[in-house]
């Protein structure tokens, strides 16, 4: 048997607003568009001095290419997470569903 909830869910890429936010830095913002909230996640992370390693890997993780593989995560897990370090200190980067009824 198959998960027929799960399922339905992956068949519509995006079905809902997400937010995004990098703790400490940014507050959460709400986007009905991922691709729109990935690059705005991003353009945030630019706001970190992060090192070259860094930002390929957040690059590849929320770049434009990876919408598809965002949303499924989005779809099956809930919320993708992350860690930004500047030194010693990190900053959780996280980028969730957002509620539908509310508005930015």
């Amino acid at each position: 048997m198959t998960g027929t909830g799960r399922t339905a869910q992956l068949n519509a890429p995006y079905p809902f607003p997400v937010a995004v936010e990098v703790r400490g830095v940014t507050e959460p913002a709400r986007f009905s568009r991922l691709p729109d909230a990935l690059t705005a996640l991003l353009g945030s992370l630019r706001a970190l001095p992060l090192d070259a390693e860094q930002w390929k890997y957040f690059d590849d993780l929320f770049g434009p290419d990876a919408v598809p593989s965002v949303g499924h995560r989005l779809a099956m897990y809930g919320q993708v997470r992350a860690l930004a370090f500047v030194g010693i200190t990190p900053y959780v980067v996280k980028l969730y569903p957002a509620d539908p009824e509310v508005r930015p």
